[in-house]
């Protein structure tokens, strides 16, 4: 999916008019269940971007290290 910057406008400007919907430049409407959700959507939207214009650049991908414990923690 190629995410163009008016993507991430349309999803900044929804969150500072405090709109729960988003209509994209393909036609496409997106409706949100809250503004975090929007925040949350432009910021993947932002990262993705980021990638693309890295890896277009010649840049290598950036690497993401996910550490999970499932332990029992210390009294």
């Amino acid at each position: 999916m190629a995410v163009s910057q008016a993507d991430i406008d349309a999803l900044t400007s929804a969150i500072a008019n405090g709109e729960k919907s988003v209509r994209f430049r393909d036609g496409r409407e997106v409706q949100y269940h809250s503004p975090r959700d929007l925040i949350a959507a432009r910021d993947y939207l932002v990262r993705l971007k980021a990638d693309e214009d890295a890896t277009t650049a010649g840049q290598p991908r950036r690497r993401a290290v996910r550490l999970y414990h499932a332990g029992r923690g210390f009294r």
